[in-house]
Protein backbone atom coordinates (compact mmCIF):
# COMPACT_ATOMS: atom_id res chain seq x y z
CA UNK A 1 0.00 0.00 0.00
CA UNK A 2 1.36 3.39 -0.90
CA UNK A 3 1.59 5.93 1.49
CA UNK A 4 -0.72 8.31 0.51
CA UNK A 5 -3.56 5.47 -0.31
CA UNK A 6 -2.75 4.54 2.99
CA UNK A 7 -3.45 8.46 5.16
CA UNK A 8 -6.18 8.78 2.48
CA UNK A 9 -7.78 6.19 4.22
CA UNK A 10 -7.49 7.24 7.14
CA UNK A 11 -8.59 10.72 6.74
CA UNK A 12 -11.42 9.38 5.49
CA UNK A 13 -12.34 7.11 8.58
CA UNK A 14 -11.53 9.78 10.74
CA UNK A 15 -14.12 12.05 8.33
CA UNK A 16 -16.59 9.80 9.21
CA UNK A 17 -16.01 9.55 12.49
CA UNK A 18 -16.54 13.04 13.30
CA UNK A 19 -20.30 13.52 13.35
CA UNK A 20 -22.56 15.37 15.79
CA UNK A 21 -24.29 12.97 18.42
CA UNK A 22 -23.23 9.94 20.18
CA UNK A 23 -21.98 8.25 16.99
CA UNK A 24 -19.73 4.94 17.45
CA UNK A 25 -17.73 3.77 14.75
CA UNK A 26 -16.54 0.11 14.48
CA UNK A 27 -14.15 -1.14 12.30
CA UNK A 28 -14.20 -4.47 10.41
CA UNK A 29 -12.28 -6.18 7.99
CA UNK A 30 -14.75 -7.22 5.36
CA UNK A 31 -18.37 -5.80 3.99
CA UNK A 32 -21.68 -7.43 4.56
CA UNK A 33 -22.59 -9.32 1.36
CA UNK A 34 -26.38 -8.74 1.86
CA UNK A 35 -28.90 -7.56 4.74
CA UNK A 36 -31.48 -9.85 4.63
CA UNK A 37 -30.97 -12.23 7.79
CA UNK A 38 -33.17 -14.99 5.73
CA UNK A 39 -30.17 -15.08 2.91
CA UNK A 40 -27.05 -14.09 4.31
CA UNK A 41 -24.66 -16.86 6.07
CA UNK A 42 -21.29 -15.08 6.90
CA UNK A 43 -20.72 -13.08 9.67
CA UNK A 44 -20.07 -9.58 8.42
CA UNK A 45 -23.67 -9.42 7.25
CA UNK A 46 -25.03 -10.98 10.55
CA UNK A 47 -23.24 -8.69 13.07
CA UNK A 48 -25.16 -5.88 11.27
CA UNK A 49 -28.74 -7.74 11.13
CA UNK A 50 -28.32 -8.31 14.88
CA UNK A 51 -29.06 -4.52 15.39
CA UNK A 52 -31.54 -4.27 12.81
CA UNK A 53 -33.95 -7.08 12.98
CA UNK A 54 -35.28 -9.41 16.19
CA UNK A 55 -36.16 -13.17 16.79
CA UNK A 56 -38.93 -14.82 18.82
CA UNK A 57 -36.40 -16.03 21.08
CA UNK A 58 -33.42 -14.64 21.83
CA UNK A 59 -30.18 -15.24 23.66
CA UNK A 60 -29.00 -13.84 27.15
CA UNK A 61 -26.19 -11.83 27.73
CA UNK A 62 -22.41 -13.64 27.30
CA UNK A 63 -24.39 -17.50 27.52
CA UNK A 64 -26.44 -19.21 24.84
CA UNK A 65 -29.34 -19.70 27.28
CA UNK A 66 -32.31 -18.38 25.96
CA UNK A 67 -34.55 -15.85 26.45
CA UNK A 68 -38.02 -13.84 25.62
CA UNK A 69 -37.81 -11.91 22.20
CA UNK A 70 -40.51 -10.84 19.69
CA UNK A 71 -42.26 -13.76 21.98
CA UNK A 72 -43.10 -13.48 25.75
CA UNK A 73 -43.62 -16.98 26.27
CA UNK A 74 -43.92 -20.73 24.32
CA UNK A 75 -44.85 -24.06 25.05
CA UNK A 76 -44.90 -26.93 23.17
CA UNK A 77 -47.20 -30.06 23.15
CA UNK A 78 -46.35 -33.17 25.22
CA UNK A 79 -45.46 -34.89 21.97
CA UNK A 80 -43.40 -31.91 20.58
CA UNK A 81 -45.04 -31.84 17.44
CA UNK A 82 -47.01 -28.19 18.07
CA UNK A 83 -45.28 -25.18 19.49
CA UNK A 84 -47.66 -22.01 20.74
CA UNK A 85 -45.98 -18.44 20.86
CA UNK A 86 -47.03 -15.50 22.51
CA UNK A 87 -46.45 -12.11 20.93
CA UNK A 88 -44.83 -9.09 22.09
CA UNK A 89 -47.71 -6.31 21.60
CA UNK A 90 -47.47 -2.84 20.84
CA UNK A 91 -44.09 -3.50 18.36
CA UNK A 92 -43.59 -1.63 15.15
CA UNK A 93 -41.05 -2.24 12.32
CA UNK A 94 -38.91 0.61 11.42
CA UNK A 95 -41.25 1.75 8.39
CA UNK A 96 -44.33 2.11 10.75
CA UNK A 97 -45.94 -1.08 10.14
CA UNK A 98 -47.12 -2.97 13.55
CA UNK A 99 -45.42 -6.53 14.26
CA UNK A 100 -48.19 -9.02 14.36
CA UNK A 101 -48.59 -12.66 13.73
CA UNK A 102 -48.95 -12.18 10.01
CA UNK A 103 -45.57 -10.84 10.24
CA UNK A 104 -44.09 -13.81 11.43
CA UNK A 105 -45.88 -16.24 9.08
CA UNK A 106 -45.13 -14.21 6.18
CA UNK A 107 -41.08 -14.64 7.33
CA UNK A 108 -41.13 -17.93 8.32
CA UNK A 109 -43.30 -19.53 5.54
CA UNK A 110 -41.38 -17.14 2.57
CA UNK A 111 -38.49 -19.64 3.15
CA UNK A 112 -40.06 -23.08 2.38
CA UNK A 113 -44.05 -22.73 1.04
CA UNK A 114 -43.02 -22.48 -2.76
CA UNK A 115 -46.63 -20.98 -3.36
CA UNK A 116 -45.31 -17.91 -1.20
CA UNK A 117 -44.64 -14.85 -3.23
CA UNK A 118 -41.30 -13.72 -2.04
CA UNK A 119 -40.31 -17.96 -1.64
CA UNK A 120 -38.45 -18.19 -5.59
CA UNK A 121 -35.34 -15.67 -4.39
CA UNK A 122 -32.18 -15.94 -6.03
CA UNK A 123 -29.78 -17.01 -3.70
CA UNK A 124 -31.86 -19.30 -2.14
CA UNK A 125 -32.52 -19.71 1.94
CA UNK A 126 -29.25 -21.31 2.45
CA UNK A 127 -29.42 -21.81 6.07
CA UNK A 128 -33.07 -22.84 6.18
CA UNK A 129 -31.90 -25.45 3.38
CA UNK A 130 -28.90 -26.78 5.19
CA UNK A 131 -30.55 -27.20 8.54
CA UNK A 132 -33.22 -29.25 6.81
CA UNK A 133 -35.98 -26.87 8.63
CA UNK A 134 -38.37 -27.62 5.71
CA UNK A 135 -37.76 -31.60 6.58
CA UNK A 136 -38.94 -30.56 10.42
CA UNK A 137 -41.57 -27.82 10.12
CA UNK A 138 -44.94 -29.07 9.25
CA UNK A 139 -46.73 -25.46 9.00
CA UNK A 140 -46.22 -22.17 10.72
CA UNK A 141 -49.85 -20.25 11.69
CA UNK A 142 -51.73 -17.33 12.82
CA UNK A 143 -54.19 -18.52 15.95
CA UNK A 144 -54.74 -14.44 16.28
CA UNK A 145 -53.13 -11.10 15.76
CA UNK A 146 -50.32 -12.36 18.83
CA UNK A 147 -50.29 -15.79 18.98
CA UNK A 148 -48.49 -18.16 16.17
CA UNK A 149 -48.36 -21.93 16.25
CA UNK A 150 -45.55 -24.07 14.40
CA UNK A 151 -46.43 -27.49 13.54
CA UNK A 152 -43.65 -29.58 13.46
CA UNK A 153 -43.29 -33.22 11.28
CA UNK A 154 -41.04 -34.81 13.94
CA UNK A 155 -39.91 -33.85 16.91
CA UNK A 156 -36.47 -32.06 16.76
CA UNK A 157 -34.64 -30.47 19.97
CA UNK A 158 -32.49 -27.73 18.40
CA UNK A 159 -35.62 -26.40 16.89
CA UNK A 160 -36.01 -23.72 19.83
CA UNK A 161 -32.46 -22.52 19.74
CA UNK A 162 -32.46 -22.69 15.98
CA UNK A 163 -35.61 -20.31 16.15
CA UNK A 164 -33.10 -17.74 18.00
CA UNK A 165 -30.46 -17.86 14.88
CA UNK A 166 -30.64 -14.93 12.52
CA UNK A 167 -32.38 -16.55 9.66
CA UNK A 168 -35.49 -16.57 11.43
CA UNK A 169 -35.45 -13.30 12.31
CA UNK A 170 -38.58 -11.58 11.62
CA UNK A 171 -38.59 -8.72 8.65
CA UNK A 172 -41.11 -6.68 7.51
CA UNK A 173 -43.37 -7.87 4.97
CA UNK A 174 -44.43 -4.74 3.51
CA UNK A 175 -40.75 -3.70 3.43
CA UNK A 176 -40.49 -7.01 1.51
CA UNK A 177 -43.20 -6.43 -0.51
CA UNK A 178 -41.82 -2.86 -1.63
CA UNK A 179 -38.14 -3.79 -2.49
CA UNK A 180 -38.42 -7.17 -3.39
CA UNK A 181 -35.10 -9.04 -4.47
CA UNK A 182 -33.37 -5.36 -3.35
CA UNK A 183 -34.74 -5.65 0.21
CA UNK A 184 -30.98 -7.30 1.49
CA UNK A 185 -29.99 -3.26 0.53
CA UNK A 186 -32.69 -2.16 2.17
CA UNK A 187 -33.48 -3.59 5.63
CA UNK A 188 -36.56 -3.34 7.90
CA UNK A 189 -36.89 -4.92 11.15
CA UNK A 190 -38.06 -4.11 14.89
CA UNK A 191 -34.12 -3.77 16.39
CA UNK A 192 -33.00 -1.06 18.31
CA UNK A 193 -31.16 -0.29 15.06
CA UNK A 194 -32.82 0.74 11.69
CA UNK A 195 -30.79 1.10 8.87
CA UNK A 196 -29.45 4.88 7.24
CA UNK A 197 -27.60 4.02 4.30
CA UNK A 198 -24.77 1.56 2.85
CA UNK A 199 -21.88 2.23 0.86
CA UNK A 200 -20.17 -0.45 -0.17
CA UNK A 201 -16.71 -1.79 0.82
CA UNK A 202 -16.96 1.75 2.90
CA UNK A 203 -19.62 1.75 5.91
CA UNK A 204 -23.14 1.35 6.56
CA UNK A 205 -24.75 3.60 9.00
CA UNK A 206 -27.90 2.71 11.18
CA UNK A 207 -29.57 4.97 13.59
CA UNK A 208 -31.17 4.58 16.97
CA UNK A 209 -34.71 3.37 16.41
CA UNK A 210 -36.67 6.15 18.95
CA UNK A 211 -40.00 3.94 18.46
CA UNK A 212 -38.15 0.45 20.06
CA UNK A 213 -40.00 -1.25 22.35
CA UNK A 214 -37.29 -2.15 24.98
CA UNK A 215 -34.38 0.45 25.92
CA UNK A 216 -33.98 2.33 23.78
CA UNK A 217 -29.79 2.57 22.93
CA UNK A 218 -27.74 4.87 24.32
CA UNK A 219 -25.70 5.83 21.16
CA UNK A 220 -27.29 8.27 18.15
CA UNK A 221 -25.63 6.34 15.36
CA UNK A 222 -23.69 3.48 14.94
CA UNK A 223 -21.62 3.07 11.79
CA UNK A 224 -19.62 -0.28 10.39
CA UNK A 225 -16.75 0.69 8.74
CA UNK A 226 -14.88 -1.63 6.34
CA UNK A 227 -10.93 -1.13 6.88
CA UNK A 228 -9.60 -4.47 5.32
CA UNK A 229 -6.01 -3.84 5.59
CA UNK A 230 -5.33 -4.69 9.48
CA UNK A 231 -2.49 -2.13 9.96
CA UNK A 232 -5.11 1.00 9.26
CA UNK A 233 -7.91 -0.39 10.92
CA UNK A 234 -5.43 -0.87 14.66
CA UNK A 235 -4.25 2.61 13.32
CA UNK A 236 -7.32 4.19 13.29
CA UNK A 237 -8.09 3.01 16.84
CA UNK A 238 -5.20 3.74 18.27
CA UNK A 239 -6.16 7.05 16.86
CA UNK A 240 -9.59 7.57 18.01
CA UNK A 241 -11.15 7.41 14.30
CA UNK A 242 -13.23 4.45 15.20
CA UNK A 243 -14.30 3.02 18.62
CA UNK A 244 -13.76 -0.85 18.85
CA UNK A 245 -12.53 -3.88 16.15
CA UNK A 246 -12.81 -7.09 16.19
CA UNK A 247 -10.53 -10.14 14.76
CA UNK A 248 -7.68 -8.94 16.22
CA UNK A 249 -4.02 -10.15 14.57
CA UNK A 250 -2.01 -11.57 17.49
CA UNK A 251 0.83 -9.28 16.73
CA UNK A 252 -1.52 -6.13 17.48
CA UNK A 253 -2.08 -7.28 21.49
CA UNK A 254 1.22 -5.93 23.10
CA UNK A 255 -0.06 -2.63 21.20
CA UNK A 256 -3.46 -2.25 22.49
CA UNK A 257 -2.43 -3.68 26.07
CA UNK A 258 0.15 -1.05 26.52
CA UNK A 259 -2.24 1.55 25.26
CA UNK A 260 -3.94 3.52 28.28
CA UNK A 261 -6.79 4.50 26.61
CA UNK A 262 -7.71 1.31 24.64
CA UNK A 263 -9.38 -2.32 26.60
CA UNK A 264 -9.12 -5.67 25.27
CA UNK A 265 -11.85 -8.41 25.36
CA UNK A 266 -11.01 -11.89 24.40
CA UNK A 267 -13.16 -15.51 25.18
CA UNK A 268 -12.70 -18.76 24.69
CA UNK A 269 -13.98 -19.05 20.69
CA UNK A 270 -17.11 -21.32 19.61
CA UNK A 271 -15.58 -21.82 16.63
CA UNK A 272 -13.49 -23.81 13.72
CA UNK A 273 -10.98 -22.84 11.18
CA UNK A 274 -10.83 -25.41 9.09
CA UNK A 275 -9.13 -26.62 5.22
CA UNK A 276 -12.02 -28.50 3.44
CA UNK A 277 -11.52 -31.13 0.76
CA UNK A 278 -13.91 -31.06 -2.47
CA UNK A 279 -14.51 -34.63 -2.41
CA UNK A 280 -16.45 -33.95 -5.67
CA UNK A 281 -13.41 -33.64 -7.40
CA UNK A 282 -10.29 -35.73 -7.70
CA UNK A 283 -8.12 -36.68 -6.03
CA UNK A 284 -10.12 -36.01 -2.95
CA UNK A 285 -12.40 -39.34 -3.21
CA UNK A 286 -9.38 -40.73 -2.10
CA UNK A 287 -9.59 -41.86 1.90
CA UNK A 288 -5.77 -41.67 1.71
CA UNK A 289 -5.46 -38.30 0.04
CA UNK A 290 -7.52 -37.12 2.67
CA UNK A 291 -5.69 -38.39 5.46
CA UNK A 292 -2.21 -37.90 3.82
CA UNK A 293 -3.02 -33.86 3.48
CA UNK A 294 -4.20 -34.11 7.37
CA UNK A 295 -0.86 -35.86 8.59
CA UNK A 296 0.75 -32.97 6.13
CA UNK A 297 -0.34 -29.95 8.16
CA UNK A 298 1.76 -28.53 11.24
CA UNK A 299 -1.21 -27.31 13.35
CA UNK A 300 0.84 -26.28 16.25
CA UNK A 301 3.28 -24.32 13.79
CA UNK A 302 0.37 -22.26 12.53
CA UNK A 303 -0.97 -21.60 15.72
CA UNK A 304 2.74 -20.93 17.46
CA UNK A 305 3.76 -18.21 14.42
CA UNK A 306 -0.02 -16.92 13.52
CA UNK A 307 -2.29 -17.06 16.49
CA UNK A 308 0.83 -16.31 19.30
CA UNK A 309 -1.19 -18.91 21.45
CA UNK A 310 -4.82 -17.14 20.89
CA UNK A 311 -6.08 -20.78 19.82
CA UNK A 312 -5.53 -24.08 20.13
CA UNK A 313 -5.16 -27.27 17.48
CA UNK A 314 -8.58 -27.98 16.58
CA UNK A 315 -9.17 -31.94 16.53
CA UNK A 316 -12.84 -32.13 16.05
CA UNK A 317 -15.42 -30.15 14.21
CA UNK A 318 -16.66 -29.02 17.40
CA UNK A 319 -15.04 -26.96 19.84
CA UNK A 320 -14.43 -28.07 23.17
CA UNK A 321 -16.94 -25.11 24.43
CA UNK A 322 -19.57 -26.63 22.86
CA UNK A 323 -21.47 -29.94 25.12
CA UNK A 324 -20.94 -33.46 24.05
CA UNK A 325 -17.20 -33.31 22.57
CA UNK A 326 -15.11 -36.18 22.09
CA UNK A 327 -11.68 -35.96 24.05
CA UNK A 328 -10.61 -39.51 23.13
CA UNK A 329 -10.69 -38.52 19.29
CA UNK A 330 -6.88 -39.24 18.37
CA UNK A 331 -6.78 -36.59 15.69
CA UNK A 332 -4.05 -37.17 12.49
CA UNK A 333 -0.66 -36.21 14.23
CA UNK A 334 2.10 -33.71 11.81
CA UNK A 335 4.01 -36.61 10.14
CA UNK A 336 4.97 -36.00 6.80
CA UNK A 337 6.54 -39.15 5.88
CA UNK A 338 3.29 -40.86 6.97
CA UNK A 339 1.40 -38.52 4.85
CA UNK A 340 3.73 -39.77 1.52
CA UNK A 341 3.44 -43.18 2.25
CA UNK A 342 -0.41 -42.82 2.26
CA UNK A 343 -0.24 -40.61 -0.64
CA UNK A 344 1.90 -43.36 -2.73
CA UNK A 345 -0.91 -45.96 -1.54
CA UNK A 346 -3.13 -43.46 -2.98
CA UNK A 347 -1.76 -43.58 -5.88
CA UNK A 348 0.41 -40.38 -6.44
CA UNK A 349 3.84 -41.38 -5.21
CA UNK A 350 5.45 -37.95 -6.49
CA UNK A 351 2.10 -35.89 -5.37
CA UNK A 352 -0.28 -33.66 -7.51
CA UNK A 353 -1.09 -30.02 -8.29
CA UNK A 354 -4.01 -28.87 -7.20
CA UNK A 355 -5.40 -25.13 -5.72
CA UNK A 356 -5.86 -24.11 -2.58
CA UNK A 357 -8.32 -21.02 -1.62
CA UNK A 358 -7.86 -18.68 0.96
CA UNK A 359 -9.99 -15.79 2.58
CA UNK A 360 -9.51 -12.08 1.46
CA UNK A 361 -10.62 -11.04 4.43
CA UNK A 362 -9.79 -11.77 8.46
CA UNK A 363 -12.50 -13.63 9.76
CA UNK A 364 -12.69 -14.60 14.00
CA UNK A 365 -11.45 -18.22 13.60
CA UNK A 366 -8.39 -17.26 11.16
CA UNK A 367 -7.43 -13.45 11.30
CA UNK A 368 -4.65 -14.14 8.70
CA UNK A 369 -5.70 -16.30 5.92
CA UNK A 370 -3.74 -15.43 3.41
CA UNK A 371 -1.04 -15.81 5.70
CA UNK A 372 -2.35 -19.40 7.07
CA UNK A 373 -2.47 -20.47 3.53
CA UNK A 374 1.11 -19.65 2.67
CA UNK A 375 2.04 -21.86 5.89
CA UNK A 376 -0.06 -24.61 4.69
CA UNK A 377 1.10 -24.46 0.87
CA UNK A 378 4.55 -24.78 2.21
CA UNK A 379 3.72 -27.97 4.39
CA UNK A 380 1.92 -29.66 1.47
CA UNK A 381 4.45 -28.98 -0.64
CA UNK A 382 7.32 -30.81 1.60
CA UNK A 383 4.99 -33.82 0.96
CA UNK A 384 4.77 -33.57 -2.45
CA UNK A 385 1.91 -31.92 -3.24
CA UNK A 386 1.97 -28.45 -5.17
CA UNK A 387 -1.04 -26.08 -4.51
CA UNK A 388 -1.81 -22.83 -5.80
CA UNK A 389 -2.93 -20.42 -3.86
CA UNK A 390 -6.26 -18.72 -4.75
CA UNK A 391 -8.52 -16.27 -3.65
CA UNK A 392 -11.74 -13.74 -4.34
CA UNK A 393 -13.38 -11.32 -3.31
CA UNK A 394 -15.40 -12.04 0.12
CA UNK A 395 -18.97 -12.42 -1.21
CA UNK A 396 -17.44 -13.95 -4.45
CA UNK A 397 -15.20 -16.15 -2.25
CA UNK A 398 -18.18 -17.68 -0.02
CA UNK A 399 -20.27 -18.33 -3.46
CA UNK A 400 -18.19 -20.59 -4.94
CA UNK A 401 -17.03 -22.18 -2.88
CA UNK A 402 -20.50 -22.91 -1.69
CA UNK A 403 -21.28 -23.86 -5.51
CA UNK A 404 -17.85 -26.25 -5.06
CA UNK A 405 -15.89 -24.46 -7.90
CA UNK A 406 -12.89 -25.11 -5.48
CA UNK A 407 -10.25 -27.87 -5.16
CA UNK A 408 -9.55 -27.19 -1.73
CA UNK A 409 -10.57 -24.53 0.96
CA UNK A 410 -10.45 -22.63 3.66
CA UNK A 411 -13.13 -21.49 5.72
CA UNK A 412 -15.04 -21.91 9.32
CA UNK A 413 -17.58 -21.03 11.71
CA UNK A 414 -18.47 -19.66 14.63
CA UNK A 415 -21.63 -21.74 16.45
CA UNK A 416 -24.90 -20.34 16.14
CA UNK A 417 -26.61 -21.35 19.22
CA UNK A 418 -24.48 -23.99 21.37
CA UNK A 419 -25.81 -27.18 19.94
CA UNK A 420 -23.69 -29.19 18.13
CA UNK A 421 -26.11 -30.01 15.54
CA UNK A 422 -25.04 -26.35 14.31
CA UNK A 423 -21.70 -27.32 13.74
CA UNK A 424 -22.00 -31.21 12.51
CA UNK A 425 -25.00 -31.33 10.52
CA UNK A 426 -25.23 -27.64 9.04
CA UNK A 427 -21.30 -28.43 8.12
CA UNK A 428 -21.12 -31.93 7.51
CA UNK A 429 -24.72 -33.53 7.21
CA UNK A 430 -24.94 -34.91 3.13
CA UNK A 431 -28.57 -32.66 3.42
CA UNK A 432 -26.19 -29.73 2.94
CA UNK A 433 -24.81 -30.10 -0.14
CA UNK A 434 -27.06 -29.08 -2.32
CA UNK A 435 -25.91 -25.64 -4.21
CA UNK A 436 -24.94 -23.22 -2.18
CA UNK A 437 -24.02 -25.60 0.20
CA UNK A 438 -22.65 -24.95 3.82
CA UNK A 439 -21.03 -28.50 3.53
CA UNK A 440 -18.25 -27.10 1.24
CA UNK A 441 -16.44 -30.81 1.53
CA UNK A 442 -19.67 -32.32 -0.31
CA UNK A 443 -18.82 -35.29 1.93
CA UNK A 444 -22.06 -37.15 2.34
CA UNK A 445 -22.40 -40.05 4.57
CA UNK A 446 -25.45 -42.31 4.93
CA UNK A 447 -24.20 -43.53 8.79
CA UNK A 448 -23.32 -39.67 9.88
CA UNK A 449 -26.52 -38.54 8.40
CA UNK A 450 -28.58 -41.15 10.26
CA UNK A 451 -26.66 -40.33 13.41
CA UNK A 452 -27.33 -36.69 12.94
CA UNK A 453 -30.98 -37.03 12.22
CA UNK A 454 -31.61 -39.57 15.84
CA UNK A 455 -29.53 -36.72 17.73
CA UNK A 456 -32.42 -34.55 16.65
CA UNK A 457 -35.27 -36.37 17.64
CA UNK A 458 -33.83 -37.45 20.83
CA UNK A 459 -34.56 -35.05 23.70
CA UNK A 460 -32.38 -36.70 26.80
CA UNK A 461 -29.55 -34.81 26.65
CA UNK A 462 -26.80 -37.78 27.53
CA UNK A 463 -28.26 -39.55 24.92
CA UNK A 464 -28.19 -36.50 22.58
CA UNK A 465 -24.32 -36.54 23.60
CA UNK A 466 -23.21 -40.63 23.15
CA UNK A 467 -24.91 -39.98 19.60
CA UNK A 468 -22.59 -37.00 19.25
CA UNK A 469 -19.94 -38.59 20.00
CA UNK A 470 -20.56 -41.02 17.08
CA UNK A 471 -20.47 -38.26 14.71
CA UNK A 472 -17.52 -37.13 15.30
CA UNK A 473 -16.15 -40.26 15.22
CA UNK A 474 -17.23 -40.94 11.94
CA UNK A 475 -15.64 -37.52 10.48
CA UNK A 476 -12.95 -38.61 12.00
CA UNK A 477 -12.53 -41.73 9.78
CA UNK A 478 -13.76 -39.85 6.80
CA UNK A 479 -11.44 -36.74 6.94
CA UNK A 480 -12.91 -34.84 4.63
CA UNK A 481 -11.82 -31.44 6.43
CA UNK A 482 -8.56 -30.93 8.06
CA UNK A 483 -9.87 -29.05 11.54
CA UNK A 484 -6.97 -26.60 11.87
CA UNK A 485 -7.67 -24.53 15.40
CA UNK A 486 -10.46 -23.27 17.47
CA UNK A 487 -9.61 -19.32 17.66
CA UNK A 488 -9.89 -17.00 21.04
CA UNK A 489 -12.28 -14.44 20.25
CA UNK A 490 -11.02 -11.18 20.51
CA UNK A 491 -12.41 -7.59 20.16
CA UNK A 492 -11.19 -4.16 21.30
CA UNK A 493 -12.36 -0.79 22.36
CA UNK A 494 -11.42 2.66 23.34
CA UNK A 495 -11.80 3.30 27.11
CA UNK A 496 -14.78 5.68 26.75
CA UNK A 497 -17.10 2.26 25.67
CA UNK A 498 -18.97 0.52 28.19
CA UNK A 499 -21.51 -1.75 27.68
CA UNK A 500 -20.43 -3.87 25.24
CA UNK A 501 -19.86 -7.77 25.82
CA UNK A 502 -18.55 -10.56 23.71
CA UNK A 503 -20.92 -13.14 23.11
CA UNK A 504 -19.99 -16.98 22.08
CA UNK A 505 -21.92 -17.05 19.19
CA UNK A 506 -19.94 -14.04 17.72
CA UNK A 507 -22.76 -11.88 17.13
CA UNK A 508 -22.24 -7.86 18.26
CA UNK A 509 -24.88 -6.13 19.67
CA UNK A 510 -24.53 -2.66 20.92
CA UNK A 511 -27.97 -1.63 22.63
CA UNK A 512 -26.90 -1.24 25.98
CA UNK A 513 -23.00 0.63 24.84
CA UNK A 514 -22.55 3.83 26.07
CA UNK A 515 -19.75 6.38 25.15
CA UNK A 516 -18.48 8.19 28.11
CA UNK A 517 -17.75 11.66 27.49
Amino acid sequence: MTRYLFFAILMAITACSQQAGRTLVFGRGGDSVGLDPALETDGESFKVCDNIYETLVTFVPERTDLAPGLATSWQASEDGLTWTFHLREGVVFHDGMPFNADAVVFSLARQFKADHPFHKVEGAYQYWSSMSMSEIVRDVRKIDDVTVGIDLKRPNAPFLSNLAMNFCAIVSPSAVEKWGADFARHPVGTGPFRFVNWIKDDRIVLDRNPDYWGSVPKIDRLIFRSIPENSVRLIALTQGSIDGMDNLVPDFLPTIESHDHLALLSQPGMNVGYLAMNMDKEPFQKLNVRRAINHAIDKQALIDNLYQGLAIPAVNPIPPTIWSYRKKTPGYEYDPEKAKILLSDAGFPDGFETTLWAMPVPRPYMPQPLKIAQAIQADLQAVGIKAEITTYEWGTYLDKVQRGQHDMALLGWTGDNGDPDNFLYVLLDKSATQKPANNIAFYRSDPLHEVLVAAQKESDKAKRTALYQKAQEIVFHDAPWVPLVHATQTAAFHTRITGFKLHPTGSKWFYDVMIEE
